[in-house]
């Protein structure tokens, strides 16, 4: 399974679907940055996504961005493939 990367808060809804449904689709471990508690991942993860929201979701290398982009590509059939790589 990829390695899933997601920036998030600690009190994020988004954040806690795009978890569960990413459990939901197998994912075991999901490697969180917390920008709330460490405000230098906030920089670093704008300038990485060019995006401010929460959560930003890296499957592997690729950039999934957020729960509705990621909920957008389980519906498509992109995810599970993703995964798998």
């Amino acid at each position: 399974m990829a390695k899933v990367t997601m920036y998030s808060t600690m009190v994020c809804p988004f954040c806690v679907r795009a978890e569960m449904l990413l459990k939901q689709r197998g994912v075991t471990e999901i490697d969180k940055i917390l920008i709330d508690r460490d405000p230098e991942q906030r920089s670093i993860m704008m300038e990485r996504t060019g995006r401010r929201t929460v959560p930003q979701i890296y499957i592997g290398d690729t950039h999934v961005g957020g729960y509705d982009d990621l909920a957008a590509l389980d519906r498509a059939g992109g995810l599970m493939p993703l995964l798998s790589a």
